[in-house]
């Protein structure tokens, strides 16, 4: 079993996840676009891992969108997304927010079919380890 660590970007909310996920799906449908401003979410699925709050519980929000299943959750300081247990048990961790290393990789890409339109093949777009100067 594995235990990680993760906190918001400003540091209020930090917690741990104890137990191993089960995938990683990079999701594309227009919620999770507009939940990250991205192409894609990054999260991380778990039936077993547990969720502990080590700070800042309390200024964790949800929000569910009406008539659907799209539910998250954020630190209201700074907005950054956060892990949101499910119904049915399942823990979803958005992988950005983890401070610890995770080992797994994407499982799959979903929700394809709702890809943004600059959301190609993105092998021939310049790399740069910093800003570009």
């Amino acid at each position: 079993m594995t235990d990680h660590l993760g906190s918001c970007l400003c540091g209020t909310v930090k917690f741990a996840v104890q137990g191993d996920f089960d995938s990683f799906y990079l999701c594309h449908c227009a919620y999770c676009r507009k939940d990250t401003g991205s192409g894609h979410a990054a999260n991380l699925f778990s039936q077993s891992a547990k969720l502990t709050w080590l700070a800042g519980a309390e200024s964790v929000t949800s929000f569910t969108l009406a008539g659907t299943r799209h539910h998250r959750s954020f630190c209201s300081v700074c907005g950054s997304a956060m892990p949101c247990p499910q119904p049915a048990g399942l823990l979803v961790v958005p992988a950005g927010c983890l401070d610890t290393e995770i080992t797994l990789s994407p499982t799959a890409r979903i929700f394809t079919a709702g890809k943004a339109p600059w959301d190609g093949e993105l092998g021939g777009v310049p790399e740069f380890d910093g800003l570009p100067g």
